[in-house]
């Protein structure tokens, strides 16, 4: 492995590298300087990001560029506003003891008229989103019949998001002679055509395989139903105290239902979606990148030029349709040399799309138990106490205090002290997981119902309609009136607000009681509790039956109610 001060790189970036604490270069580094540097030929990267692409391209770009020249000499296009202002940030953190280099990025989302002043300026480096490349470009105010390097830096990212067009319009109108450097994560048919079309004969250099995974990261998924996707993701959070990572949702509403969930429990997360004002987005990924939040729950498109080094998980609340999408996710953590974990949450439907995204990885996705109570409870134990034992304490803040501390608390030893201190915050998670049931499905069993007992939970029930699952299911109103029948009329806590409905009640009873033909007559679904009637020869059976049951979490309560 060479070391930076051997790559030939000028004085003055040395010195920035070495003050950024940069000794030898990444693998792609390693790769690419020489070739940018010592040779004019084309260059395909396949990397993923957070492997020190900005540095790859950006520094033997910056050795040649001509200070005294007021010509546009390198064009780097990247797919995001964020993207766009951390690669302008990087390359002035490198230029930090070089004289005359100007670096200047345009995006949409900002004034076009601050942007065009500043191109006035005659920089030598723009860094640019397509759209609004594009656009100055008809205005006649950015020229590029001089530059020498083109650097399209996530190039997949920028043809997924519909860039195709503007990245035609804008290759087309540079010069033959400049050096074009591609970057990209994966290697679609699309990056294909542009390297074949607008490129000479490209070196192509790659840090693992196309299309594949990071090395450093490890995936798995645990396999529940639909309606317990959140009650999973909870259990993710909680057996991972020191969490610091990102939850892709499909939707803007889903982003937002899960973010809202998540605060309303109590965690440090929050949204980042379409809705979101330029201002709230800045603010929201800020507080991200600065650690004041843990969970960032976003959509693929909002998420795109969040860069962030140190994230620990990346959680798919749903898979996505393309498998590239899934390694663009994952390459999100286990950056610079970093371990980290891609988790998907998945239900039984979704094991096609697994295998299709293994094949594409070339590994296997593990799949894991969901976390249990015991082991939420016991990783939260031994987190507190790794955290009281590793405090700073301020004996000067607290010296006034400690006189009447010792008197309140000498009735305890040593270890009846231990014990009270840790479950302060230990009890919580007690009392949350007591009664936890266990989310995941069986798969040799995926036809009944789940609602198994473990030591740390009672029967839970699944409201998937059982009609999907293979059992008989009775229709709703098939009890009729008269005959022999007589229908008992029952009152249950359970509403329109715990999303109850007629068909899961009807099922319930039938799960409950299996193997007879139970008559049910009118149901009722209120708001905060529901009606219905049952034959009443099984109303003490039915009752003793939903004793065991919970609903999303809420212990049913059943009882005869008054006829109407």
């Amino acid at each position: 492995m060479i070391l930076f001060n051997e790559t030939g790189l000028a004085p003055s970036l040395l010195k920035a590298v070495e003050q950024l604490g940069f000794v030898s270069p990444t693998p792609i580094q390693e790769k690419t300087l020489p070739l940018i540097l010592n040779e004019r030929t084309d260059i395909v990267a396949l990397a993923q990001t957070g492997t020190g692409k900005t540095a790859a391209f950006g520094l033997p770009i910056l050795h040649q560029i001509e200070p005294n020249s007021k010509n546009v000499q390198a064009l780097v296009l990247c797919p995001t506003r964020e993207l766009c202002l951390q690669i302008t940030n990087d390359l002035n953190n490198y230029t930090k003891f070089s004289q005359g280099i100007q670096i200047v990025p345009v995006y949409g989302g900002a004034s076009i008229n601050d942007q065009i002043r500043l191109l006035d300026r005659n920089p030598q480096i723009i860094v640019a989103t397509p759209g609004r490349a594009v656009d100055l470009i008809n205005r006649k105010k950015l020229k590029l019949g001089s530059i020498s390097w083109l650097v399209l830096d996530e190039a997949d990212e920028m043809l997924s998001m519909g860039f195709k067009d503007d990245l035609d319009a804008i290759l087309s109108g540079t010069p033959s002679t400049k050096q074009t450097l591609l970057f990209s994560a994966t290697m679609p048919s699309e990056i294909a055509r542009i390297a074949s079309k607008y490129m000479k004969n490209p070196i192509e250099v790659s840090v693992g395989k196309a299309n594949q995974g990071a090395e450093n990261v490890s995936h798995e998924y645990f396999l529940v139903h639909a309606k317990d996707r959140y009650e999973a993701l909870k259990r993710i959070a909680d057996v991972n105290p020191k969490i610091y990572g990102i939850v892709f949702c499909r939707t803007r509403a889903e982003t937002k239902d899960v973010a809202d969930k998540l605060i309303g429990d109590g965690y440090s997360a929050d949204a980042l979606h379409g809705d979101l004002s330029q201002e709230m987005r800045d603010i929201v990924m800020n507080r991200f990148r600065n650690r004041h939040l843990q969970i960032l729950v976003a959509t693929d498109v909002a998420a795109r030029g969040l860069d962030v080094n140190d994230l620990t998980h990346v959680i798919n609340y749903n898979l996505p349709d393309d498998p590239e999408v899934y390694i663009h996710r994952s390459g999100r953590t286990g950056r610079a040399g970093k371990k980290g974990i891609s988790i998907s949450i998945l239900h039984l439907k979704e094991r096609g799309k697994l295998k299709d995204i293994e094949r594409m990885l070339n590994k296997k996705i593990e799949q894991k138990p969901v976390p249990s109570g015991k082991d939420i409870c016991e990783k939260q134990l031994f987190n507190l106490v790794d955290k009281v034992e590793k405090v700073e304490v301020n004996t000067q803040h607290i010296d006034d205090y400690l006189q009447v501390i010792y008197k309140k608390l000498e009735w305890l030893d040593r270890e009846e002290l231990i014990k009270h201190f840790v479950s302060v915050e230990f009890n919580r998670f007690l009392a949350s997981y007591e009664n936890a049931p266990d989310l995941n499905v069986d798969t040799s069993k995926a036809s009944s119902s789940k609602g198994s007992k473990s030591r740390f939970g009672n029967t839970t029930w699944d409201d998937e309609p059982r009609s999907r699952r293979g059992g008989r299911g009775m229709s709703e109103g098939s009890g009729k009136r008269g005959g022999r029948i007589q229908f008992a009329r029952m009152f249950m806590n359970i509403g329109k607000s715990d999303r109850m409905d007629k068909r899961t009640i009807i099922n319930m009873v039938n799960q409950t009681l299996p193997g007879k033909s139970v008559e049910i007559g009118e149901i009722e679904v209120l708001r905060n509790f529901s009606f219905f009637e049952i034959d009443n020869r099984y109303e003490q059976d039915l009752q003793r039956g939903f004793r065991q049951i919970q609903f999303k979490g809420k212990q049913i309560g059943l009882e005869v109610a008054k006829p109407k």
